[in-house]
């Protein structure tokens, strides 16, 4: 895919895993619309975008809405005429347990995740056919294949909507194919706003121990799959799930 005018969408873009996307896509060429529910932090990363060297375009709402997620593609299709990439990495922690969990938390960390990533993909789904060519990244994560560990900052709702996320990446991968492909990332221990009080709580160095790489994985590392998975060229993966771990959950 030849990236330079290439136009992407990122969920979640206002920091961690998000904010680094977006700004490696803007770094390889790409106009980069940006959606999350943190209005002021959003207005960051498209200062960032924009130093990169590209268009950001930033769009305050909701991934949890249909509606919203439909409203937001046709902004950034009448701006860019298209979307090539769309990376879906909008979430939430829930460290509540089976036994403290309430039916309104368990709903919002599926809707957050699951069906946030279903909204974008339905919402920017019928252009990249229209256009006969799309790349789709959805972010799960190793919770989804392990569980979640003692430390965990989520625990099973995250890992149910995460386990998720790789049913709907393989079903898509089906359903779009030929022109449209859908891989999933399922990060390992990344050093994020999410897990900074778990590391600190734990201490780096005790988490380190059970990772091969011997350190925490960054926001960038997971930035730089997403770069590979959206500028790849020819482009013969699709329905498929990348771990980036550091090796800690080699099988």
């Amino acid at each position: 895919m030849n990236a330079p005018g290439r136009a992407a969408v990122v969920t979640g873009a206002a920091r961690g895993i998000g904010r680094a996307t977006a700004v490696a896509l803007a770094k390889n060429g790409f106009r980069v619309a940006l959606a999350d529910i943190r209005g002021p932090e959003m207005q960051v990363t498209a200062a960032l975008v924009r130093e990169a060297g590209s268009e950001a375009l930033a769009l305050e709402g909701d991934v949890t809405s249909l509606a919203t997620a439909q409203r937001q593609a046709a902004a950034v299709l009448a701006a860019w005429e298209r979307v090539d990439v769309l990376v879906n990495n909008a979430g939430i922690s829930q460290p509540k347990g089976l036994l403290e969990i309430t039916e309104e938390e368990w709903d919002r960390t599926i809707d957050t995740h699951l069906k946030g990533a279903f909204n974008w993909c339905k919402a920017l789904a019928p252009a990249m056919l229209a256009q006969r060519a799309g790349r789709i990244v959805n972010m799960s994560s190793v919770s989804a294949h392990t569980g979640a560990g003692t430390a965990a900052v989520s625990r099973s709702a995250y890992c149910a909507a995460k386990a998720g996320i790789l049913g709907l990446t393989r079903g898509l991968a089906k359903e779009l194919a030929p022109h449209v492909t859908v891989n999933a990332i399922c990060p390992g221990l990344i050093a994020t706003d999410l897990t900074a009080g778990m590391i600190a709580r734990e201490g780096a160095d005790a988490l380190t121990r059970s990772i091969p790489l011997a350190r925490l994985g960054t926001p960038e590392d997971i930035a730089q799959v997403v770069v590979f998975l959206a500028t790849v060229t020819p482009c013969f993966m699709t329905g498929e799930v990348i771990d980036v771990d550091g090796g800690q959950w080699v099988n």
